[in-house]
């Protein structure tokens, strides 16, 4: 926001690109869960709020399968978790000057601060970003370009380099007090971020369904059922995804068509998903874990009601795990 804010000040027309590549916190995935709803910020997608309070035009690029290269194989490696934080920033970037070749633009900016993430923001990456992405000094970063080498809109005097800025290092209180400067009060969590790749747990569950699979590729929906749910797999050849509140199973409840579904018929009880092929046996398993998660779980017999894929529906009887029962390991 402050980035695109410093160059319109300068009388530069500019528009957003935001990538979509699946694996974003926001919008979508806030809007699944019943409790997100009730808390008092909106549940919104930033870069389109973002893009509206700027008055700018905003392009929604999809690159879902052009990203799995990037997080598969990154030639940079993962930061902390799964996250391929350098190869990310690289990958958009291009996509980026790709983008204003295609739409007779002039340079890029973005909102980098040197020093500001560990892995794609330190000055010595900032140059790596710049030479692999193709954009070289077409790239141009407002918050930080005083410590930077001069790039062509500098040279060229579209935008003049006394009026861009020099901030470093990781405090965002120079980004906070500019922003009131500009009149801004609402804006995204400064130290946040929309990438569950940065989320340990989230890493977790994509490594164990990469395991699963005998392969890293992916699809959109796996990514999408990696955010909703609790996680537990019993046995090594099938997991169950169940639905933590309400939102959750309204939204597990249109993959019914594509697993084996599992739900509480004589008590109130979530939704459960069966990703993986199951016997006989594997399926009480998982009904006494699902019966665990309902108001039956003190219960000496609970009905769980199963629904195959084509809509044939069976009821099983059985009696609810008890916590000390359910593993530990069992919790991807």
């Amino acid at each position: 926001m402050l980035a695109a804010k410093i160059v319109m000040e300068q009388g530069v027309h500019v528009e957003g690109i935001n990538f979509f590549t699946g694996f974003c916190v926001e919008g979508h995935t806030h809007a699944i869960r019943e409790n997100d709803k009730a808390k008092p910020k909106p549940n919104r997608n930033n870069a389109l709020w973002v893009a509206e309070q700027l008055g700018i035009k905003l392009h929604i690029v999809d690159v879902i399968e052009e990203y799995k290269k990037v997080l598969i194989n990154p030639k940079h490696g993962y930061g902390a978790h799964m996250n391929p934080c350098l190869d990310c920033k690289i990958f958009m970037v291009n996509k980026a000057k790709q983008w204003i070749v295609e739409n007779d633009f002039d340079f890029i900016i973005t909102g980098e601060v040197i020093g500001q993430r560990p892995m794609s923001q330190t000055k010595s990456k900032m140059p790596i970003v710049s030479k692999q992405s193709g954009a070289d000094d077409l790239l141009l970063r407002p918050m930080c370009a005083k410590n930077l080498p001069l790039t062509l809109p500098e040279i060229e005097g579209w935008v003049d380099r006394e009026k861009l800025h020099g901030i470093t290092g990781r405090s965002r209180k120079p980004q906070i007090t500019m922003a009131k400067e500009f009149g801004i009060e609402d804006y995204s969590q400064p130290a946040g971020g929309c990438c569950f790749l940065t989320d340990k747990y989230y890493s977790a569950k994509l490594v164990d369904l990469w395991k699963s699979h005998g392969h890293k590729d992916y699809e959109l929906d796996d990514v999408m059922l990696l955010k909703v749910g609790r996680h537990i797999r019993p046995k090594k050849n099938f997991k169950l995804i169940i639905a933590r509140e309400e939102g959750e199973g309204r939204f597990l409840e249109g993959y019914k068509k594509e697993f084996i579904s599992l739900h509480c018929s004589s008590h109130t009880g979530p939704l459960a998903l069966i990703d993986g092929s199951v016997s006989a046996e594997d399926l009480y398993l998982a009904a006494s874990v699902v019966a665990r998660y309902g108001q039956g779980r003190n219960a000496g017999q609970v009905d769980i009601n199963v629904t195959d894929k084509d809509g044939s529906e069976r009821k099983l009887q059985v009696k609810p795990l008890k916590n000390e029962e359910i593993l530990k390991e069992w919790y991807v």
